[in-house]
């Protein structure tokens, strides 16, 4: 996926200037797709030139004018021909699995604030999810309370909590077995 796409949604979702859509990305769409303030400025400017978005000078009171950006036909085009490709599996690399496997070669209790660092940041994300599922979903509990664009949404946030969940269920796991070949009472093994 380019950042393009993530792009295009979130303008068809609600137009807005670079910095609304800084934000949103922050908010939201960031949860699955990263991108920089200066990166998403980039974008956009390209986008423009190649005509996948409109701006408009808005002016404010008090302030420079702003550009609110929308997507335009071609754009709305690209992400409808980028939505009927075929989506690769994605390849999973995951660093601290390695290192998990590797502690039992050396002192397993050396990884456990490691795992422990790794737990908190899983932790807080899920709250930020609770949270943005509480705010923009409050009528998720009865799914006829949202409308089709919003079902959708809600679904993707709500595989970024499931997602979150069973991170931490496993992040759990693995600390409670470092702690346990820490403690001694399982020596580790060389042929795992």
């Amino acid at each position: 996926m380019a950042l393009e796409h993530a792009i295009l949604v979130s303008l068809l979702e609600r137009p807005g200037s670079g910095y609304e859509l800084a934000r949103r990305f922050d908010r939201s769409i960031g949860r699955f797709w990263t991108a920089t303030h200066q990166q998403i400025y980039r974008v956009l400017r390209r986008m423009e030139a190649d005509g996948w978005v409109r701006a408009e000078e808005v002016a404010q009171d008090g302030r420079p004018d702003k550009k609110v950006y929308s997507a335009a036909p071609p754009g709305r085009e690209a992400l409808a021909a980028w939505l009927r490709e075929p989506v690769e599996p994605e390849t999973v690399r995951h660093e601290l699995a390695v290192r998990i496997r590797a502690a039992a070669f050396d002192d397993p209790a050396a990884l456990i604030p490691e795992v422990e660092r790794h737990r908190e940041g899983h932790a807080a994300l899920l709250a930020r999810y609770l949270h943005g599922e509480r705010r923009d979903f409050p009528g998720a509990a009865a799914p006829d309370a949202l409308d089709a664009r919003e079902r959708l949404q809600h679904v993707v946030l709500r595989g970024g909590i499931e997602y979150e969940r069973m991170t931490l269920a496993w992040l759990d796991e693995v600390l409670a077995t470092l702690r346990e070949l820490a403690d001694g009472r399982t020596a580790p093994g060389a042929d795992h």
